[in-house]
């Protein structure tokens, strides 16, 4: 079965957004979207906002922060 899963990442499209999950799981890409969606428009709804939140499949790696 395919999970989705939404995750926290930079919107300037950094080399390194240190990215992170939220911690739920979806078997629908269309109801995390929603998910996705409704915070994005909570927290996010500036353009220029730093960060948004994207769906995923399950097997997305994470993204780093940058580490000197």
């Amino acid at each position: 079965m395919i999970y989705y899963k939404i995750v926290n990442t930079d919107n300037h499209g950094s080399d390194y957004p240190d990215e992170f999950f939220l911690p739920l799981n979806f078997t629908s890409k269309e109801s995390a979207q929603r998910v996705a969606d409704a915070i994005n428009n909570e927290l996010c709804n500036d353009v220029y906002a730093l960060r948004y939140w994207k769906v995923v499949d399950s097997n997305y790696k994470l993204v780093p922060g940058f580490e000197p």
